[in-house]
């Protein structure tokens, strides 16, 4: 009886495997979408504990997780110590890496949809820039031009100042790459670069002016690091990426509408200018608050959605969530070897990341360039 019922589950099992190959041949993915979200969520769990119980001081998940709860006997099992690295280090920078992972892989996905490319990325085509370029003009200029900002804001001035440059980026990228309804990509790269590199210019000047304190906050910018993770920072910017995230959800059908043309997803009843000017806002909020709290982190956005749309396919319900948790996974991924491949000393995320996505990049580059006209 055991051996049968061993014997009917693997047949049930090859069917399931069977159906979700038909599916796959037939064009649905949703079966397949739904699994790998599933996987995914898990992979996030997973990654999230080993992130909190990776570095030199020695500490359990379980020990971790009875304390965390209050269970009895935790307080002996962890010293006050290893409490304070966990608590005050480790989680606050697992939290901000699965924030900032989220935040540029779903910021990756909708500006694809939104050009209808899979070129478009907030560090490919100048966006990060403007979002650094914002941030560092708050450091720089903040006490001389900016003191009512900081006056209304307070520690979310950062965030709205990294925001707003980001907004600004993207508006002039999409007025300059679209013409007659239809976007360029050779016009959106070439337009990324040069705003890319203007933002950059005017930023070196900003640094160029500042102070000896000011470097070393601007320094943080560099390369991109979430070493400097507290809860302050996950409190000014964590609720403007949430926000983002929770709205693009919403964006979903209107994405999927919009790979058949503005034309077309207009007369599908899809109100495209109001669908723009979410989609715009919400992924300049999402990369402005990340970068101003990690700073440019390059190559996620364009790595993750293309991977998972090669996988599950195009339909944004799916491929939007699905990002969400393999950009945050993969981010905290990249840290934890950012943090432990030369000790004691940390590499900056950004290298991780960059050896990782350029040569993807470069990939996806000569295999679309004969259908995207470069």
């Amino acid at each position: 009886m055991h051996r049968s019922e061993m014997v009917a589950g693997d047949g049930r099992s090859q069917s399931f495997a069977a159906r979700l190959k038909s599916e796959w041949h037939m064009g649905d993915r949703s079966r397949l979408a739904q699994l790998l979200i599933l996987v995914l969520l898990v992979a996030a769990a997973a990654m999230f504990a080993a992130s909190i119980m990776t570095g030199a001081a020695d500490a359990s998940l379980g020990n971790v997780l009875r304390w965390l709860l209050g269970m009895e006997g935790a307080e002996q099992a962890l010293s006050v110590r290893d409490r304070i690295i966990i608590l005050d280090i480790r989680l606050p920078r697992a939290v901000l890496g699965m924030l900032v992972g989220a935040s540029l892989a779903v910021s990756g996905a909708v500006m694809q949809g939104l050009f209808r490319n899979p070129l478009a990325d907030p560090g490919l085509v100048g966006v990060s820039s403007g979002a650094s370029l914002g941030a560092v003009l708050l450091i720089v200029l903040g006490s001389s031009f900016f003191g009512p900002l900081f006056a209304i804001f307070g520690f979310y001035a950062l965030p709205v100042a990294a925001f707003c440059g980001g907004l600004i980026t993207t508006l002039l990228l999409y007025k300059i790459a679209t013409r007659s309804g239809q976007t360029s990509v050779a016009t959106m790269l070439l337009a990324g670069i040069a705003l890319g590199a203007l933002a950059g210019a005017v930023t070196g000047v900003l640094i160029f002016m500042a102070d000896d304190k000011q470097l070393r906050d601007l320094t943080f910018w560099g390369l991109g690091s979430l070493a400097g993770a507290n809860w302050m920072k996950i409190l000014s910017a964590g609720p403007i990426i949430l926000v983002s995230l929770a709205v693009v959800p919403f964006l979903a059908r209107g994405l999927n509408a919009l790979t058949l043309g503005e034309a077309a997803a207009f007369h599908m009843g899809i109100p495209v200018q109001r669908l723009k000017n979410i989609a715009i806002v919400s992924v300049a909020a999402s990369t402005g608050a990340s970068v101003a709290v990690s700073g440019g982190i390059g190559f996620v956005g364009i790595v993750v959605p293309h991977v998972l749309r090669m996988l599950i396919g195009p339909d944004h319900r799916y491929l939007l969530p699905a990002s969400a948790l393999l950009g945050g996974t993969l981010l905290i991924f990249a840290d934890m070897i950012a943090r432990t491949i030369v000790p004691p000393a940390e590499l900056p995320i950004g290298i991780i990341t960059a050896f990782a996505g350029a040569p993807f990049f470069l990939w996806i580059l000569l295999r679309g360039r004969a259908h995207m006209g470069l």
